[in-house]
């Protein structure tokens, strides 16, 4: 089953490539700012419940369509820049095996616990 999700998991992050180019944007943004939700983490610098709640905001594909579609509907190409960004990333750290988080610790995810074999 787990392999099964990584190759939805890895449509869905062509899907989120493919939306990019359809921006108009140069490349290189798109390799610059794939990272840049993992900037979520910092909450972890808090505390693992705050930790939790701010990497999962950054890493929910629901807000990221709502923010891509709230780009279109204000005709505002960088809003939906940003909502590509999150998508594409989201699907890509899926592939990776680091899911939404839990409360007790980052490596508690809704995949399984990071580290530990899952198939």
């Amino acid at each position: 089953m787990i392999k099964l999700l990584k190759i939805e998991e890895l449509a869905m992050f062509i899907l989120g490539i493919f939306m990019f180019g359809l921006l108009g944007y140069e490349w290189w943004w798109f390799l610059i700012l794939i990272l840049a939700p993992d900037l979520g983490m910092i909450g972890y610098l808090m505390n693992p419940k705050i930790g939790a709640w701010c990497y999962n905001v950054f890493h929910h594909k629901g807000i990221a369509i709502g923010i891509y579609f709230l780009g279109m509907y204000l005709s505002l190409p960088v809003v939906q820049l940003i909502g590509v960004i999150l998508f594409a990333h989201a699907s890509m750290d899926r592939i990776l095996g680091y899911g939404l988080k839990y409360e007790k610790g980052f490596k508690f995810t809704h995949l399984g616990e990071i580290g530990r074999r899952n198939g």
